[in-house]
This record gives structure tokens, C-alpha cells and sequence, in this order.
């Protein structure tokens, strides 16, 4: 059987959330099958790219190269795959153009958020963001572009539940979620032994955009209220952003980085009290497993998905309630409260995995072997 990945969302540089998903689930399933894991017994992986820098954040496997996802013969694309001869593909995205398709296909939904924050990613071509303010005015062009596929995949469980109470699909729905490569337990253990620095540190952090839906200004205001305190906001942000934040409380202690690497990221999280969100919407939460994975707590807005990734480890606050918010950040300054979420962190991110991600979509995939590929 001949499975293909549909590497196009890899980001070139440096990955954003469903570039780092499909290098997570792409390298998982490269090593399942270097281990010759059953669950692969007979596949040949082979992964779809548009542009050979892409390569640099794969793993080493067979590549065929075709038009980007944002590409205006998007549309027409499966005439291009169909030439590659797979007898399936698996798309971390839900817009992977069918027309004329010859095999298995499996489209993935990471999130509804757009659906009520219709505001879309700064990063898209101009008439990609028009196309997008267009299709998420109604559920039924979700619905006519899931079911053309064979399967849908989601990274939440909260999210299978939207796609249900939407009616968004008759196909099979298959949960892959969202993981993280977390650093040795030895680095969460001695977070855990830090717990009194940690809990006196005072120090914050927000790694995610500054879209509406990610309701930064909560953050800002419970920052206000917590003056020894400093908020470290990680991500790439315009002049207008700092400016528009920094209005709503000139007192609060905020400091931009406009991105990190890796490196500074992680070594932010080893010294922070916190890591902290208050998003409206999220169809995941990447940066609370690698918060959590560090051993670091995380505050967060109690919405159902962070619920089913922060379990019983996060603390919660309602998301516009800055009072609360601070409220929960200084229950932190208690080392021996730290300490209990700090070892309960690390135990509730070792429960996400690529592999077990890759695993699902494994079965999905061979589970249509034994029938006829589509032509």
C-alpha cells in the first residue's frame, strides 16, 4: 500500500501549528516504520511537498513534489497526485483540492474557530483571505468539502463533538491530536525542585499570535492587577499590537520579543512561574503541552478543549476575567502548590504523543487497504 502525506503546510524556516502537526505525525510514522511496527506492515510512506526547502524540517523518505496549497490550481491538484499512484493520502488540512482523485483520502479540521472569529491569518494572499471570509459565512461549504473525502481526521476530541453538534460530515471522524516533543524527565524533575524560585519568580509567558479570538487583552489586564509581576509575549507581533496592548494598561510590565527560537522558548519556560492563555477558541493548545511538558504550570481560560488538554494539571479562570486570572497566577506563589501542579504538569503532557497521533492514522489508512483504490 502506498501512503502519502500531504506535506504542503510545512512552513519554510521555521514550523507554525499544523507545519509542526504534519512534521510530528510524518516523522512518528517514518519510525514506526524504520521499527517495523505492525501497524505498517506492507506501507510504502512517501510524503507531497511544493517547495524542496520544506525537506529541511522532514524526516528522509520518498518525495514528489506539487503545486502549493495556496495556489489557484489547488482545485485541480489530485490530477497532479494522481500521477504519484498512491492508494491513499492524508491531508493535515481540509482544503486539499479532489477533483478527479484516484485514491483513499483523509482531510483534516484543526479547529471552528474562524466560524465565530472570521477575522483570518495575516499571512494569506489577499484572495485567499476573501475566499476565507466567504466560506466560514455558513456550515455548508465545510460540509461539501469534508465529504468529499473518504475520512475526516480532527486533533481534539472537543472538536470531533463541534463536527458532530454541526452535522459537518457522514464520513468515519478519526482523532490525531496535536503533541509535542518534550524535553527528558529529568528537566521537569528539577523544575519540580525549583519549585520555591519558580513559585517567587514572577515571570510570565504567552507563546501564541495576536488574533482576536486569542484574547490577549485578559492577559494584559490580570497583568495590571499583579505589578511585581512581567508578561513575556513570545510571538512575531506588529508595532500596532504593542501599541494597542500597551494602551489598555500602561502600568502593566510587558515585554515583547517579536519570536524566539526553540531554544529561548524552552529556556523561558525553565524560568517562568507560568505559562499563561486566554483564548476564546482554540481547536488545540500546543503551547500547554510544551509548557506542561517542561514542567511548568499553566493558567488558562476554562474553555472545553483546554479542559481535555490541561485536565486536572491546569489551573482555570473564566477567559474575560482578569480578576481571576491574576487570582490564579498568585495561588501559584505557594512553592508547594507549584510543585504538585509542576509534577501533575509533566504527567498530564506525557499522555500526548506523535506516535499514538501516527498510529491513528495508520489504522485509518490500512483499514482501506483491503479495498479497491478509488478510481
Amino acid at each position: 500500500m502506498r501512503l502519502a502525506i500531504d506535506c504542503r503546510y510545512t512552513r519554510i524556516g521555521r514550523h507554525d501549528g499544523i507545519s509542526r502537526y504534519t512534521a510530528g505525525v510524518v516523522t512518528a510514522l517514518k519510525a514506526m516504520s524504520d521499527a517495523g511496527d505492525p501497524a505498517l506492515d506492507g506501507v510504502q510512506l512517501a510524503m507531497i511537498i511544493s517547495d524542496e526547502r520544506q525537506l529541511e524540517l522532514l524526516p528522509e523518505l520518498p518525495w514528489a513534489k506539487v503545486s502549493g496549497p495556496t495556489s489557484v490550481l489547488e482545485p485541480l491538484v489530485a490530477l497532479q497526485v494522481n500521477r504519484l499512484r498512491p492508494d491513499a493520502v492524508i491531508s493535515p488540512m481540509q482544503t486539499m483540492g479532489t477533483l478527479g482523485r484516484r485514491y483513499r483520502l483523509a482531510l483534516t479540521v484543526h479547529d471552528l474557530i474562524y466560524y465565530s472569529n472570521p477575522e483570518p491569518p495575516h499571512d494569506l494572499p489577499g484572495f485567499v483571505r476573501v475566499l476565507w471570509r466567504l466560506y466560514h459565512k455558513a456550515w455548508w461549504p465545510q460540509r461539501v468539502l469534508l465529504n468529499r473525502a473518504d475520512a475526516v481526521v480532527t486533533v481534539s476530541e472537543t472538536t470531533r463533538g463541534l463536527i458532530a453538534r454541526h452535522a459537518l460530515t457522514t464520513k468515519p471522524v478519526v482523532v490525531a491530536r496535536n503533541a509535542a516533543e518534550l524535553p527528558t524527565a529529568s528537566v521537569a524533575a528539577l523544575a519540580a525542585d525549583q519549585a520555591e524560585s519558580r513559585a517567587a519568580a514572577k515571570t510570565l509567558v504567552y507563546m501564541g499570535s495576536f488574533m482576536p479570538y486569542k484574547n490577549v487583552e485578559t492577559l494584559v489586564r490580570a497583568v495590571a492587577l499583579l505589578p511585581e509581576y512581567t508578561l513575556h509575549l513570545l510571538s512575531r507581533s506588529t508595532p500596532a499590537d504593542e501599541e494597542r496592548l500597551r494602551a489598555i494598561a500602561p502600568a502593566a510590565r510587558l515585554e515583547f520579543h517579536g519570536g524566539v527560537t526553540d531554544g529561548e522558548y524552552h529556556a523561558l519556560l525553565e524560568r517562568s512561574t507560568a505559562l499563561v492563555t486566554a483564548s476564546l477558541d482554540e481547536g488545540f493548545g500546543i503551547p500547554l503541552v510544551e509548557s506542561m511538558g517542561h514542567g511548568t504550570p499553566v493558567v488558562v481560560s476554562d474553555i472545553p478543549v483546554f479542559r481535555e488538554i490541561g485536565g486536572e494539571a491546569a489551573l482555570f479562570a473564566p477567559a474575560q476575567d482578569a480578576q481571576a486570572f491574576a487570582d490564579a497566577v498568585t495561588a501559584l506563589e505557594d512553592a508547594e502548590l507549584w510543585r504538585e501542579r509542576s509534577i501533575a504538569s509533566r504527567a498530564q503532557a506525557e499522555t500526548f504523543s506523535w506516535e499514538a497521533s501516527a498510529r491513528a492514522l495508520a489504522e485509518l489508512a490500512t483499514g482501506w487497504s483491503g479495498r479497491a483504490r478509488r478510481r
